[in-house]
């Protein structure tokens, strides 16, 4: 979360010419409610079980910018399918970036704690180890949405370089 997935996703997608997905926008209307409700009405367990249904389906994508949610990979089946079809590109940042970028934002149920910055520290030390499973890592730090994309494009156009 706040690393610029959608942003970077939407960018690298327009200059490949692809088509671009945000796994958080298929639950949504699919479920006919946001993230948020799901996770108040129905509890993280059931918006988990909306993302596996949407891996399995995006096997069968070709040319697509695929964006998750940031729990997505953590699930080992989850990331185990998507790097079997795609090229898995995880956007990196620190805590206190990530929480400088989505401060104002009311539509993270997983911060919805007295201490967001701390959950994000919890969130990220625990997902780590699967996000370092990424293909590529790339740190969002200090970088522009369109030198981020552009980085993006240029390790995507590097690994098809190197398929037979």
């Amino acid at each position: 979360m706040g690393s610029g997935k959608s942003s970077v996703g939407r960018l690298a997608a327009d200059v490949l010419h692809f088509t671009f997905l945000d796994t958080d926008h298929v639950i949504e209307a699919r479920a006919g409610k946001s993230i948020s409700d799901i996770f108040v009405q129905d509890g993280e367990p059931a918006f988990r079980q909306w993302e596996q249904r949407i891996v399995e389906e995006l096997t069968r994508r070709d040319q697509t910018v695929i964006a998750t949610g940031g729990g997505l990979p953590a699930d080992p089946a989850n990331l185990a399918s998507l790097k079997t079809h795609a090229l898995v590109i995880c956007l990196w940042a620190s805590p206190e970036t990530i929480w400088e970028r989505v401060r104002g934002h009311d539509h993270r149920p997983l911060l919805n704690e007295p201490d967001p910055l701390a959950k994000i520290h919890e969130l990220l030390a625990a997902r780590e180890p699967h996000y370092r499973q990424a293909d590529v890592l790339v740190n969002t730090e200090m970088r522009s949405v369109r030198e981020v994309a552009q980085h993006v494009v240029h390790q995507f156009h590097m690994a098809q370089s190197a398929q037979p």
